[in-house]
């Protein structure tokens, strides 16, 4: 089978949900966005692409990524969206790697979006009562209010499972915040960005080029004051602090065969060697990034020890710091430049996005082997591997 080749890999800026540089932008502008850059990168012409695989989150009928192709004019693309929650981008990159080395296609876009500013709400009746509450939909049917809310269903549940301190979940946080903000600073960021022309209603333009969830100010001292979401639970040790935040962004990459990329004569950025995605018990779901890297790393036929840099999602810190102890990684190796308690997590982006840093990095260092991997609501987990 040939090769599914990363060809290009971009990103908007992350911004901040209902408050940020986004939220007046749909998330159709910004999977168009993001879609345009990432062919004009990856040196192949539009019409030389198969398809193009969007993921999505919450959104309720349509298909951003049909959506997105004719609003770049490449109506020729069908257009697949694709929803596994928060893992639904690193999907995406699985399926379009799948149609690409079983021979059906030999270039296909894969990405994200989410605008969590934008995004609809539903009115929704809470069990047992005739009281209703507006929010998200939940991410599955349910009837126990602890299986809808993720800071237990992720974040405490599994710092609960697995013994693992406010005090660790609080350091891994600013950690990211200052990692984060080091790799703006350094420009780090800056090859895999798309910059993002925002016109307000107001008339305002913006040229939004850097991730602005990212705190400057965060310290230990900040985080540890904050109070637990949840006091009513004793010893509920999960707060704004040591979570990821809502966010708004895209992500796309494009793949090609191995045989299109020597043909065309295209530079290719790395593989995707192995992708995969697992169940878990949804009062668990964080523990969905842990089985899904067990399950990527055996059809890569690789161990932890092969593996030259992680991204593991920060829903909630406890998720990495979870992952790295049952696992055996080395903290250091893992979100080298922020995840979602800093860099912020645009649901249905996130996968692609750390796909995107993931791939940047590595050929920065010279190559290696890299695993990005996140839990998803509902019970699920995600995992793709790539090598540089």
């Amino acid at each position: 089978m040939t090769d599914a080749v990363i060809i290009s890999a971009v990103r908007t800026p992350v911004g901040t949900a209902r408050k940020g540089t986004l939220t007046e932008t749909p998330a159709e502008a910004l999977a168009t966005h993001v879609l345009v850059e990432s062919v004009r990168r990856s040196g192949l012409a539009p019409e030389s692409l198969d398809d193009v695989m969007f993921a999505e989150s919450m959104y309720g009928g349509g298909d951003l990524a049909r959506y997105a192709a004719v609003a770049a004019g490449m109506t020729h693309l069908a257009g697949q969206a694709v929803n596994r929650h928060c893992a639904g981008s690193l999907t995406t990159v699985g399926n379009a790697a799948a149609s690409i080395r079983a021979g059906m296609d030999r270039a296909v876009v894969a990405g994200g979006v989410q605008s969590s500013s934008l995004g609809p709400k539903n009115v929704w009746r809470v069990p047992g009562s005739d009281e209703t509450v507006t929010r998200n939909p939940p991410t599955f049917p349910q009837t126990e209010t602890a299986n809808d809310d993720v800071t237990l269903t992720v974040g405490w549940n599994v710092a609960h499972k697995y013994g693992i301190s406010r005090e660790r979940m609080d350091a891994w946080a600013v950690r990211s915040h200052q990692r984060a903000i080091a790799a703006i600073d350094a420009g780090t960021f800056a090859d895999e960005i798309a910059p993002v022309t925002v016109t307000r209603k107001d008339g305002t333009v913006t040229e939004f080029a850097v991730d602005e969830h990212p705190r400057r100010d965060t310290s230990l001292e900040k985080v540890a004051a904050l109070k637990p979401l949840h006091p009513e639970i004793e010893g509920f040790s999960i707060t704004a602090g040591n979570a990821c935040g809502a966010n708004d962004g895209a992500a796309a990459l494009t793949l090609a065969s191995g045989d299109l990329v020597r043909e065309a004569g295209l530079t290719g950025l790395g593989r995707v060697r192995a992708w995969a995605a697992a169940g878990v018990d949804p009062r668990f779901t964080g523990v969905g990034a842990i089985d899904s890297i067990v399950k990527v790393l055996g059809r890569a036929g690789l161990s932890v020890p092969d593996v030259h840099l992680w991204e593991i999602n920060e829903a909630f810190a406890s998720v990495p710091v979870a992952a790295c102890q049952e696992l055996g990684i080395d903290e250091e190796t893992v979100n080298i430049h922020g995840s979602g308690c800093s860099l912020g997590h645009p649901v249905a982006a996130t996968g692609a996005r750390m796909l995107t840093t993931l791939t940047h990095e590595l050929r920065r260092r010279g190559g290696g082997i890299g695993v990005a991997a996140m839990c998803a609501g509902g019970g699920q987990g995600g995992a793709v591997v790539v090598e540089v």
